[in-house]
């Protein structure tokens, strides 16, 4: 039986000293690792992960350009299919980063600066999740999701804080124009690099603030699914989902003429039941 190939890692972090101390304690920790460089903002880190689609990906949390969390929920949407999917290691400076769901799912995380002790104890981890996977692999669309999920949980809490506005009545922007919308009345949103474009029967509008504040301020979101790291939809529009030939689904909505793109992180909610 022919040996596995050599895991290969990524590593984004903008700090230079940093990321050349953890390429070093990582040599030390794991001689049979393939390190394949080092990304030094969260944009260069999906171009190199899509790139070279590495087993490990060690993720600074907070970089210029794309958190190391956007980070994954990108690589997790566009993953390719025929590649199993990759294990995350959050570094992150502040010890009080949401580390409760760091510990329930990610496959580690590690404080900065790294210790060889911790570094050591990470590697171990990684190395029987790797194992794990030799020994019974998940199908690619489930692990994917899971994927997802572990991602979503790791986001930081968005709660508003107990006296901020509740949103009921979106006040969103047209021109020089600001359109009262009910929140029953939106079809979905759609995340842009500054903006959430509301998309109504009755057109589009634009809030200043981002998606995930938005969906932690509306006041009764159970209307509302996520289907992409950009997008949600108001489930009682969805019409049907339709899979083209390679797996991905796109949905018709009620009031939309135009289909929506469901990524591939969130296709395993509308297989046919």
């Amino acid at each position: 039986m022919s040996e596995a190939p050599a895991p290969r890692a990524l590593i984004a972090e903008d700090e230079p000293l940093l990321a050349r101390t953890l390429s070093r304690l990582l040599g030390e920790a794991w001689p049979g690792l393939q390190l394949l460089g080092v990304a030094t903002d969260g944009l260069q880190a999906i171009e190199l992960g899509l790139a070279h689609t590495p087993e490990l990906l060690f993720l600074d949390i907070q970089m210029p350009g794309r958190s190391g969390l956007e980070v994954a929920e990108a690589l997790a949407d566009d993953w390719p299919d025929d590649r199993p999917q990759p294990l995350f290691v959050f570094v992150t400076a502040h010890d009080g980063f949401a580390l409760q769901a760091f510990e329930r799912a990610a496959v580690d995380y590690l404080l900065k600066p790294a210790t060889p002790e911790r570094l050591a104890l990470c590697v171990q981890r990684l190395q029987q999740r790797l194992a794990e996977r030799c020994a019974a692999a998940a199908p690619a669309l489930d692990a994917r999701a899971a994927l997802m999920q572990q991602v979503q949980s790791l986001a930081p809490a968005s709660a508003p804080e107990s006296d901020a506005e509740r949103i009921k009545i979106l006040r969103a922007g047209v021109g020089n124009t600001v359109r009262m919308i009910p929140v029953s009345e939106v079809i979905c949103f759609e995340a842009t690099e500054k903006y959430v474009n509301v998309v109504t029967a009755h057109g589009e509008a634009l809030v200043r603030m981002s998606l995930r504040e938005l969906m932690a301020r509306i006041e009764d979101a159970r209307d509302f699914q996520q289907i992409h790291r950009s997008v949600v939809v108001n489930t009682r529009c969805i019409l049907s989902a339709t899979r083209d030939e390679i797996g991905h689904y796109s949905l018709s909505l009620r009031g939309l003429e135009r289909p929506v793109k469901v990524s591939r992180a969130f296709g395993y909610l509308f297989r046919p039941m």
